[in-house]
């Protein structure tokens, strides 16, 4: 289990990065929150780019972003390429994206999942080990060099 997570998300986000927030915290886990910090309309990036690079800079271990189809702020942290950022919509997504992609930001799509499903896929993807071998050979052809 990770034991520092950076957050972010945008104001579609906003509540379900709240309680995930908690919910970790609760757990002894420290939580950075790079914002936003209410359902005031804001723009994703604005927050995505601070907490990616906490997660680059390793400040952070692993990062969680979060806005409404979970695709805009997923898009803006896969920029970096360092990150290796999953959409994670279903259990199964974010275990085989840490299981196979060494995924380090865990985005999910707040409209489209409930707290219990988000949770569920949070805790999958603190708690599944990288399985490296093969799988490293891939990741390692990610970046444009």
């Amino acid at each position: 289990m990770f034991k520092t997570i950076a957050m972010a998300a945008d104001h579609a986000g906003y509540a379900l990065k709240e309680q995930i927030k908690t919910y970790l915290v609760e757990k002894g886990i420290e939580v950075k929150d790079f914002g936003t910090y209410s359902e005031e309309s804001c723009d994703y990036p604005d927050y995505a780019h601070p907490m990616a690079s906490a997660v680059v800079s390793k400040e952070y271990e692993i990062g969680i972003s979060i806005c409404g189809s979970g695709n805009g702020i997923n898009m803006t942290v896969n920029k970096y390429p360092e990150v290796r950022a999953a959409l994670c919509w279903q259990n199964e997504i974010s275990y085989m994206a840490r299981l196979h992609n060494n995924a380090n930001i865990c985005s999910l799509p707040a409209r489209y999942l409930s707290y219990e499903q988000a949770v569920e896929i949070v805790d999958t993807f603190l708690n599944t080990e990288f399985e490296g071998g093969r799988h490293q050979g891939r990741i390692d052809k990610i970046p444009i060099k």
